[in-house]
C-alpha cells in the first residue's frame, strides 16, 4: 500500500474511532495496538463476575427468543439478522431491572449478588449471539422436507444442526494462537458494540446523566419502531416499497421489472422508497455502517455503484433475452423448463436419489433464469478478484498474517496439549519480548484458559456424530467426501479467517465450494447439500467463534465463561431452529415452493440452496463445463482474477485519480445483488445511511458520538420485537395467516405497491 493511501485509511480510521469513543484521539493511528489501545480499554476489574443466575436467566431467555426470531427470518423474502446490538442492549435494560428490583437480603443475594456488570452483559451477548440466526443445516433439512419428501427423524436432525455448527468451533478453537492473539487480528466490526458496552458500563455503570439519556433515546426509538412496524408489515404494506412510477402506470410489465420491488422475487426496486426497517436495516443498520470505515473496506459507496450496475446488466441480460431468460420469470432462483414451467427435479432421479442419465434425457437439461445467472457469475467473479486485489493492495497484511502460519508457531498450539482434557488447566505463558501479542490478551493471562484439548474434544465428537448422521440420514455422501469437505473448511478458515480478522471483509466462496463438491460427486445433488454444509458452514462458525472469543477478550470476560456461553447458546439455538422450522414448513408449504412468495413469507433460500445442489451436484459436467450452456459461470472465475489490475495500475501511475477507492470484489458482489428477495430497500438504504453516517456525524458530531448507535440498535429491537409478535399473532408463523382486510394499501390480490402482477 502507498504512503498516500496508507495516510487516508489511517485518518479514516481516527475519524471512526472518534466516533465511536468519548476520549480524544490526537494522533493519528497507523497500528492496530494503537487502535486497540486507545479506542478500548485495557484495564480489567477482575472481582466482577459473570457466573450469576441472572447471566444464565437472560442469556437463556433472549437466547430462545434469538433462535426463533432467527428462524423465522430464514423464511422471510429479505434474509435479515438479528441485531447483536440490539442483543446488547436489551441484555442491559433486563439485567438493570434485574438489579434494581431483587432485593439482595437472606438469599435473594443468589439471584442479585450486585450491580449488573459489564462481564454479565458481554456473557448474554454471545450465548444469545450463539442462538440467533439459521443454523445452515436447517437449510439442507428444509429442502429434503420441500424437494424430496423426505423427513430425518428428529434424533438424527437435531443431531445433525449441532454436529454441522460444532464442527467449526472445533477448528476455530484450535487456530486461536494464529487468528485471534495477533493485534493485528482486529475484528473491526466489534469496535462499535465494545465502544456502547464501555460507554453503558463507565464508572461501574453508576447511573450518570449520559447513560439516562441514552436509555431515553433507547426507549423512544424502540417503542417508536414498535408500533410503527405493525403498519408496513400488517396494515398498510403499501410502504414495504411506495413506487410512483408503478403508481402512475399499473399495468405496465416493464415498470414492474424496473421499479417494482414491494412484494419477493417481485424485482428490481429502482427509485421505490422503502418506509419498513425490517427491510431497510436487513444487510445491516445503516446508522451502524460507516460510509468510510477505511480505504479498502467494504463501504456503501461501492455497494451503490454495485447496485446501479446490477440495475444495468439485469435489464440488458432480460431484454437482450440472453441465456433465452424472457422464457422464465424475471427474478427466481428455482430450475424450469425450456417453455418456463418449474422443473420437476425428482423425475431425473433415481431411488438412490442420483441423477439418473437415461430420465435426464427424457426431460431435458434444467434452465436458470438470467438474474439468477448473472448473480452466480459474478459472485464468482467476485470471489477471484478478492485474491487479485489482496495480492495487490495488501499483501505485506497477508504475508503478516501467514506468519503465524509456520511450523514453528503451529508447534506451540500443541506443546502443552493434554489428552486428559478434563485434567487441563490450560496455563497460558507469553514471553513479554512478543511485541504481537495483543495486549487485552496478555490481561487475559490472569484467567485459565480454553485448554486446546477441550476444542479438540468438540472437534472429534462433532466429526463423529457427522459420520453418523450422514448415513443415517442417506445423504449419499461417502466419508471421505465428508473428509475432504472438513479439510476444505479447516484450510479455508485459515485463509479468510485472517482476511476477515485483519479488515472485517467476509468473502462469498459457497459457488466455489459447490463447484468443488460437484466434480468430485457427479450426479449426486442430496450429496453436494451435504458437503457445502460441513465445508462452508464450518469456516463461517469458526470465525463466529473467533469474532466472540475476541469480543470476549477486549471485555475481559474469562475464556471459559466465553466457551460456556458459546455452547450453550449454539444447542439451545439448534434446537429450536429445528422446532420452528418444521412448524412453519407445515403451515406455508405452498408459499414456500412458489416463485414468488408473499411479502411474509418466502422460499427464496431453500429455493436457491436447492437449485444450486441440483445444477452443481448433479449437473455440472453437463451445463457448467467448457462448450457447455453455462460454461461463462465457470469462467467467471479466470475473469474475476483479472479485473482488480487495470486499477490497480492507473492508480500506481496516477494516483490522484483515486483508483483505491473502487474496491472491485465488492461491486462485483453488488453486480448481481438484486437477483432475489424485496428490493424497495435500496434507495431507502443509501439515503438513511448518508443522512446518518455523513449529515450526523459531520454536522452534530457530539449527538453522533453518544446516541447514534443506540438509536440503530434501538430500532432494530423494536422492529424484531414486532416481527416476532405479528408472526405468530397474525402471519401464520403457527398456523393459518390472517392478512388485514383489502383496501388501496394492502393490496392482498397482486402487488403491494400497485404494480402489475406478472405471469
Amino acid at each position: 500500500m502507498d504512503a498516500l493511501a496508507q495516510d487516508e485509511k489511517t485518518a479514516y480510521i481516527k475519524a471512526d474511532i472518534e466516533s465511536t469513543s468519548d476520549s480524544d484521539a490526537s494522533d493519528i493511528l497507523d497500528d492496530p495496538r494503537d487502535i486497540i489501545t486507545r479506542v478500548i480499554s485495557v484495564e480489567d476489574d477482575p472481582t466482577l463476575s459473570p457466573w450469576t443466575f441472572r447471566a444464565f436467566f437472560i442469556g437463556i431467555g433472549l437466547s430462545a427468543f434469538g433462535g426463533v426470531l432467527g428462524e423465522i427470518y430464514y423464511f422471510k423474502p429479505r434474509t435479515v439478522g438479528d441485531s447483536t446490538l440490539f442483543l446488547a442492549i436489551l441484555a442491559y435494560v433486563i439485567g438493570v431491572l434485574m438489579d434494581t428490583l431483587i432485593p439482595r437480603r437472606g438469599w435473594f443475594r443468589y439471584l442479585n449478588p450486585g450491580p449488573f456488570n459489564k462481564k454479565e452483559a458481554v456473557f448474554i451477548v454471545i450465548m444469545v449471539s450463539a442462538a440467533s440466526g439459521s443454523a445452515l443445516g436447517t437449510e439442507v433439512l428444509a429442502v429434503q422436507r420441500l424437494y424430496y419428501d423426505i423427513t430425518p427423524n428428529a434424533g438424527a436432525s437435531i443431531f445433525l444442526l449441532f454436529s454441522s455448527q460444532l464442527l467449526g468451533y472445533g477448528i476455530g478453537g484450535l487456530m486461536r494462537s494464529i487468528l485471534l492473539y495477533p493485534s493485528k487480528m482486529l475484528y473491526p466490526g466489534l469496535l462499535p458494540l465494545v465502544s456502547m458496552l464501555q460507554a453503558f458500563f463507565k464508572d461501574g455503570g453508576k447511573d450518570n446523566g449520559n447513560n439516562r439519556k441514552r436509555m431515553k433515546v433507547f426507549k423512544i426509538g424502540f417503542s417508536s419502531l414498535f408500533i410503527w412496524e405493525i403498519f408496513p408489515e400488517w396494515m398498510f404494506p403499501l410502504l414495504t416499497g411506495f413506487s410512483v412510477f408503478c403508481l402512475a402506470n399499473p399495468t405496465s410489465p416493464t415498470f414492474t421489472r424496473i421499479f417494482g420491488g414491494s412484494n419477493g422475487n417481485e424485482d428490481l426496486g429502482l427509485l421505490s422508497i422503502c418506509l419498513d426497517w425490517q427491510y431497510i436495516s436487513g444487510d445491516g443498520s445503516p446508522l451502524a455502517t460507516p460510509l468510510r470505515w477505511q480505504v479498502h473496506f467494504a463501504s456503501p459507496m461501492r455497494r451503490f455503484i454495485g447496485n446501479i450496475l446490477c440495475i444495468i446488466v439485469i435489464v440488458i441480460v432480460y431484454y437482450k433475452n440472453i441465456w433465452g431468460s424472457r422464457n422464465f420469470p424475471f427474478l427466481s432462483q428455482e430450475l424450469f423448463y425450456e417453455n418456463g414451467t418449474v422443473y420437476d427435479q425428482t423425475l431425473i432421479l433415481n431411488d438412490n436419489l442420483e441423477v439418473d442419465p437415461v430420465r435426464l434425457q427424457q426431460q431435458g437439461l434444467p434452465f436458470y433464469a438470467g438474474t439468477w445467472l448473472t448473480f452466480l457469475l459474478t459472485s464468482n467473479m467476485a470471489m477471484a478478484a478478492t485474491f487479485t486485489h489482496l495480492m495487490l493492495w495488501n499483501r505485506s497484511d497477508l504475508s503478516a498474517a501467514w506468519s503465524w502460519a509456520t511450523p514453528k508457531e503451529m508447534k506451540k498450539m500443541w506443546a502443552n496439549f493434554n489428552w486428559k482434557f478434563w485434567q487441563d488447566e490450560g496455563i497460558r505463558e507469553v514471553p513479554g519480548s512478543d511485541e504481537d501479542i495483543d495486549p487485552h490478551y496478555r490481561e487475559m493471562l490472569k484467567y485459565p484458559d480454553v485448554p486446546n484439548s477441550w476444542y479438540m474434544v468438540v472437534l472429534v465428537l462433532s466429526f463423529v456424530t457427522a459420520l453418523v448422521i450422514i448415513y443415517k440420514t442417506h445423504s449419499t455422501l461417502p466419508w471421505w467426501g465428508f473428509v475432504v469437505a472438513c479439510s476444505i473448511g479447516s484450510i479455508f478458515t485459515l485463509f479468510f479467517g485472517s482476511l476477515s480478522a485483519m479488515t472485517g471483509l467476509g468473502v462469498g466462496f459457497g459457488s466455489f465450494v459447490q463447484m468443488v463438491g460437484g466434480f468430485l460427486h457427479p450426479g449426486k445433488p442430496m450429496a453436494n447439500m451435504y458437503f457445502v454444509l460441513f465445508s462452508s458452514n464450518a469456516v463461517g462458525q469458526a470465525l463466529f467463534l473467533l469474532c466472540d472469543l475476541k469480543l470476549a477478550q477486549y471485555v475481559k470476560l474469562p475464556p471459559r465463561a466465553a466457551f460456556t456461553a458459546q455452547i450453550i447458546g449454539t444447542l439451545l439455538g439448534c434446537i429450536l431452529n429445528y422446532s420452528i422450522m418444521n412448524s412453519i414448513i407445515d403451515s406455508q408449504r405452498s408459499i414456500l415452493l412458489s416463485v414468488e412468495g408473499t411479502n411474509i413469507w418466502s422460499g427464496q433460500q431453500p429455493q436457491s440452496y436447492n437449485s444450486q445442489a441440483i445444477i452443481w451436484g448433479g449437473l455440472s459436467h453437463e451445463l457448467f463445463t467448457a462448450g457447455k450452456r453455462y460454461q461463462w459461470v465457470m469462467w467467471a472465475y479466470v475473469l474475476g482474477l483479472l479485473v482488480p489490475i487495470p486499477f490497480w495500475v492507473v492508480h500506481r501511475y496516477f494516483p490522484k485519480l483515486r483508483a483505491d477507492y473502487f474496491y472491485t470484489p465488492i461491486i462485483l458482489y453488488y453486480v448481481g445483488w438484486l437477483c432475489v428477495g424485496i428490493n424497495s430497500s435500496v434507495m431507502s438504504y443509501f439515503l438513511v445511511g448518508y443522512f446518518s453516517q455523513w449529515f450526523l456525524r459531520t454536522r452534530y458530531p457530539k449527538w453522533f458520538i453518544k446516541y447514534n448507535y443506540v438509536l440503530s440498535a434501538a430500532m432494530d429491537g423494536g422492529t424484531q420485537v414486532m416481527v416476532f409478535v405479528l408472526s405468530f399473532a397474525v402471519q401464520g408463523a403457527a398456523g393459518k395467516a390472517h392478512l388485514f382486510p383489502q383496501w388501496w394499501g394492502a393490496n392482498q390480490n397482486g402487488n403491494y405497491d400497485r404494480c402489475a402482477t406478472l405471469e
